[in-house]
């Protein structure tokens, strides 16, 4: 395949994101075909990096964190100590010679480093910048620091997450791959507009409010209604049944939804219409959701008598939605998602051969990106400085021995 068939093949993006949310979002780009130079030091890893500390199999490598490489796939890595302004002069040289620039640092601190937008707009008059943070780079609280359980707290999420007799739950990847997600999408609006105008933009993501985007039905109830939403496990507001059911072997579950009047009279029969399906205090829906506890135990009874795969089978032949509930090193194992091609085998240089995740989506004219194995720390200085920037190679051995490359 072509480079020129990937969708956005010719984008360049420098990235000073960090952490997992801003990595996500150069993560979908670079499956796309955006050239992500990810701009990073050793004197302040980031922290996913970090994790292989720990946990790694080589005690000490920076390079083998399972959460890294999974959100840094396709992308290049740059060290660049920004605490030397020679550094800063290199990080703008490669922003002359870029399309997108992302950052989620606390709001002003890439100010601080003349990294800003207005900065970076007086040398790359078209950039489009997008800069993520905690609550937005406005309002009281604009200045706060943040990590996703915080996004889902001040989002509204956290406080409905859970269980009635519990508190409410911290949230933490879903809540990254979102901020991510909406992060691409506004990239990609700002590089159609782009094209079209010419013109680059700002863009101010707050982590929060995506987040928020995502509690519409609360926000609208308590509005026409004055109901607060309130945690309610994995109960639905109008499905009944509507959960995970236990299953033969061991910790093996079912997710089951019924919806509509017709979905219910097919789950009833689907299960040989035992007597219980008959019982007035599950005649209609109210009347489910209003006995949905007793619904639960009876409907747990018959599917511990099977395999998750058999209650699948028997349910989805009735039109009924209802799926295995996989862990995760199960996932990458189911026959179907195997046939559709989600996981993919790569060779990383520590690690060896290992499967990462690809793209759900499947275009069939710009397929993504194959995905290829998340970068070593400054594995691409050489590529970024010498053929991008024109450098010599003895002004980037200096710049090494002097700790501007770190």
């Amino acid at each position: 395949m072509n480079m020129e068939e990937y969708p956005l093949d010719g984008i360049r993006i420098v990235d000073f994101t960090w952490a997992w949310a801003g990595p996500y979002a150069n993560l979908l780009l670079a499956l796309l075909g955006a050239e992500v130079i990810k701009v990073e030091s050793l004197k302040r890893l980031d922290h996913t990096r970090l994790r292989s500390l720990m946990t790694g199999p080589t005690m000490g490598s920076p390079d083998q964190s399972t959460v890294f490489n999974d959100i840094n796939l396709n992308k290049l890595s740059l060290t660049l100590n920004l605490t030397k302004p020679r550094a800063i002069e290199v990080a703008k040289e490669l922003v002359k010679k870029a399309d997108v620039v992302i950052q989620n640092m606390r709001p002003g601190v890439m100010d601080r480093l003349g990294l800003g937008y207005e900065a970076l707009r007086e040398i790359k008059p078209d950039i489009i910048m997008l800069s993520s943070s905690a609550l937005g780079s406005t309002g009281p609280e604009g200045n706060y620091s943040g990590y996703a359980p915080t996004f889902a707290a001040m989002g509204g999420m956290a406080y409905i997450s859970g269980y009635p007799d519990k508190e409410p739950s911290t949230l933490s990847g879903a809540i990254d791959t979102r901020v991510g997600t909406t992060s691409a999408f506004a990239i990609l609006a700002a590089l159609i507009y782009r094209q079209r105008t010419g013109k680059g933009q700002n863009i101010d993501l707050s982590s929060s409010e995506a987040i928020s985007c995502l509690m519409g039905e609360a926000f609208l109830d308590y509005s026409m209604n004055q109901r607060v939403k309130e945690r309610d496990g994995n109960d639905d507001d109008v499905m009944a049944p509507h959960g995970c059911y236990p299953c033969q072997g061991e910790n093996c579950w079912v997710t089951i939804a019924v919806s509509t009047e017709d979905e219910w009279q097919a789950f009833c029969k689907a299960l040989g219409s035992p007597d219980w399906t008959e019982d007035s205090r599950f005649a209609d829906a109210p009347s489910r959701q209003q006995n949905r506890d007793e619904l639960h135990r009876l409907l747990s009874g018959w599917t511990i008598k099977h395999t998750d795969y058999e209650v699948t089978e028997v349910l989805q032949g009735a039109g009924v939605a209802a799926i295995p509930t996989l862990r995760g090193d199960m996932v990458s194992k189911d026959p179907h998602i195997k046939e559709r091609g989600l996981f993919e085998e790569i060779e990383h240089p520590e690690l060896g051969k290992r499967l990462v995740v690809g793209p759900p989506w499947r275009l069939s004219t710009t397929p993504a990106k194959a995905p290829r194995p998340a970068p070593l720390i400054g594995e691409h200085n050489q590529y970024v400085l010498g053929e991008l920037l024109g450098m010599a190679q003895s002004e980037i051995d200096r710049l090494i021995e002097e700790q501007v490359v770190y």
